[in-house]
Order: structure tokens, then sequence, then C-alpha cells
């Protein structure tokens, strides 16, 4: 199991596509065009994995674990193959939700193969899958470790109720990250962002589904069930902060290098990252606010039409193993789904290893879990209005 911090999948979460066949695409899906809807009935195709061992499972780069001395061996798929003789074709090809969307949405929107059987992509892109019925429903009998380890907090988000359709891979958290000795002082809330020792010394995401919820929290917003009052004011504020220059520039996950280099006191940041940084300066700190941060996802997916759809469902129940979620979860160092990992790293004999599952950006503590919350997704009838005056602010 590798103990050393690695370099975070820092592609996952950033740099929204806005233009191009991708975003055109994304609009499509928004609009809930009825053409691209695929009813029940026509989602599955004769599953061959009892006679076919193999599936084909696309991901995001850096996003499991890899041997240190051969980083193309992946120790927890290959103890997965061994004890199931399924052969797993592990492709890193997604590089940004939007750009994935455009890659395989002509084929599920015609009813055709898309060549995977399994999908990591964020949970705000998921919904959209969700609900053009682009994904088909799992069979929890073959996925018992799911229905017992998932995490209570990520079992039921507003756009997938009882994760019927999905399954967390990883989680993080979307708080606020800063130099402590540079700045001098602790933060403790949102507003502190708009301290006046911190004009022009702030970033914020760029990304409107990766910023908007932890500046609700800030104005006490119960981001489960937030408005378009509510977006709109968030959007108001941003406004304000940007024309008085509190604003630095918004980012994708480039917002790493500015906090490093001091150019950047305070920022909107990743869980995850910040672990990677940490381990170079331990000045740098990342805060749930107490107003509340925003818990974020990951997840699995099995497409229309993929033809190992069992076998794909027993790779999921595979990494809700608590052994095999710990050995992951060690590497990739994102907040893990399964909270009963926690005991096996704790158990471990190495004080490195064992050390991670004190980490409460892995494992979040009660504390910090009463401070975090799903948001509800935006709406297709939103999200063309709230994109526009998002990415006017942020000048995309």
């Amino acid at each position: 199991m590798p103990l050393a911090p690695r370099t975070s999948p820092l592609s996952r979460r950033s740099l929204l596509r806005v233009l191009g066949s991708g975003a055109a695409l994304a609009g499509l899906a928004g609009c809930g065009v009825p053409a691209a809807y695929v009813a029940p009935g026509d989602r599955a195709v004769a599953d061959v994995s009892v006679t076919d061992k193999r599936l084909t499972w696309a991901n995001w780069p850096l996003y499991i674990d890899t041997d240190d001395d051969d980083s193309t061996r992946r120790p927890t798929l290959q103890a997965f193959g061994k004890r199931t003789g399924i052969s797993v074709d592990y492709v890193e090809e997604i590089n940004d939700n939007d750009e994935f969307f455009g890659k395989i949405s002509p084929a599920l929107m015609n009813h055709q193969r898309t060549g995977r059987d399994l999908v990591v992509i964020s949970d705000w892109m998921c919904a959209r899958f969700v609900r053009l019925g682009w994904v088909q429903e799992m069979d929890r009998a073959r996925q018992p470790h799911v229905t017992k380890y998932l995490d209570p907090l990520l079992r039921s988000p507003a756009f997938d109720p009882g994760r019927r359709f999905t399954v967390p891979w990883q989680s993080g958290i979307t708080g606020i990250a800063y130099d402590r000795r540079r700045l001098g002082r602790e933060i403790r809330q949102v507003s502190d962002l708009w301290a006046s020792d911190l004009k022009g010394r702030v970033t914020l995401l760029s990304g409107l589904d990766e910023a908007f919820a932890l500046l609700m929290q800030g104005n006490g917003v119960d981001i489960t069930r937030w408005t378009a009052d509510d977006f709109h004011t968030v959007c108001d504020q941003v406004e304000s902060s940007v024309h008085g220059g509190r604003i630095r520039r918004f980012t994708g996950n480039d917002y790493t290098k500015d906090l490093v280099s001091g150019d950047v006191l305070a920022c909107q940041a990743y869980s995850g990252d910040v672990i990677q940084l940490q381990a170079d300066n331990p000045d740098i700190r990342f805060v749930v606010p107490e107003e509340g941060a925003e818990l974020w996802s990951d997840s699995l997916m099995v497409p229309n039409r993929a033809t190992h759809k069992a076998n794909a469902e027993s790779l999921i129940d595979y990494y809700f193993e608590p052994e095999a979620a710990a050995e992951l979860a060690a590497w990739v160092n994102y907040v893990c789904p399964v909270p009963a990992a926690r005991d096996v790293l704790a158990a471990s004999k190495d004080k490195d290893t064992a050390a991670l599952a004190e980490n409460p950006l892995i494992f979040p503590d009660d504390e910090m879990r009463a401070h975090l919350a799903v948001a509800r997704d935006i709406t297709p009838k939103e999200r063309a209005e709230f994109t526009k005056r998002w990415n006017g602010i942020v000048g995309l």
C-alpha cells in the first residue's frame, strides 16, 4: 500500500468547457430534448458476463492505486481479477465531464453501445445521464457491500434517490484553503474571504457547478434545497467583489500554484488537493467553514447497452469491501465513501498508514460531517440561464 502522498488528479474537477461540441451536447441534455431520452425498456441488452469474464472501465487519470515501481500495475484491480477471473480493460480517458459527455452521447441518444461497461463522472453530470435515461439501474443483490458500507451522507442525492443508478467512487469537500503563516490568522467563515487583509489575494473556482454551493452556504442557505433567488444573490455578491478588487481571479485546479507561490492567501479548494499540498507545506490549511461546505462525489455508472453489466456490478461491490476501499483511500487521498475503511487503516502496523485513518479530509469526523451537505443539482430549466450569468461574471 503506497504511503507517500501522490500528485492529485488535477484535471478531474476543473475547467468546465462552455464552447464546442461538448457544450452543445450538454445544452441538448440540459434542455431535455425528448429525442435524447431513452425509455427503461430500451436500456439493456443481453448480458454476456457469465461467459465473457471481462469489462471495460473508463475513469479519470491518477484516480486508482498504482504500484510504486510500475505505474502500469494497479494492485486492487489485479486482486479483483485474481479472485474473480474477470479481466478489466482500464482506460484513463476522462479529462473533463463535458468533453466525455460529447464523446459518448451520440451513441447513447441513438440507442447504441458506447464500448464501455463502467464509467466515472461527477455527480452533477451523472444527474444529466440519469434524467436522460442513459444509465441502467444496478442490481443490489450483486452488491451487498455497497448496501452495507456506503456512507449514509451519500446514499440518496436529489438526482438519484436511493442511489439506484449511481454509486460513489470517491468523494471530496469544496471548502477554503489558506496559508496560515502568511495570512497570520485563522479563517473560519466564508465571509472571511472578503476581509480587507485578503483584498486581491483570493481566488474562486471558475466552474459553476464547482463554485456556487459553498458561496450559498456562506449566506446560510440549505444547499439541499436552494432556490433561484439564492443563486442570483450569490452572483450579485461575487460581481460586487470582482468590481471591488477583492477577487484576484477565477481558476480551475491551478489555484494550487497561486497558493503555493503566495500570490494567493486564501481560495476555494478541494480537500484532496490540499492533502497533497500539506505534504510540502504544513502551513497550508483546509477549513470546512462554520456555515458548512459541499460534499461532492464522482460516481460509477453502467451506461445503457453495456454487455458486461453483472461484471461491472461485481467490480463496484469489490471496492466497497473495507479492505479494498482502504487501499484505494491510502493512494488517492480523497474522502472515502466507505467509513469502515478507517478501521482497516488504523489497524496497520505502519505508522504512516495508520495516521491516514485520523485525517478528517479522508475520514471526516463527527463534527465535520455535521457541517457537510450534498447540494441539489442544477435542473435543466435552470442551467442555461445560470450558466450565462455565471460565465459572464467569471469571464468564460
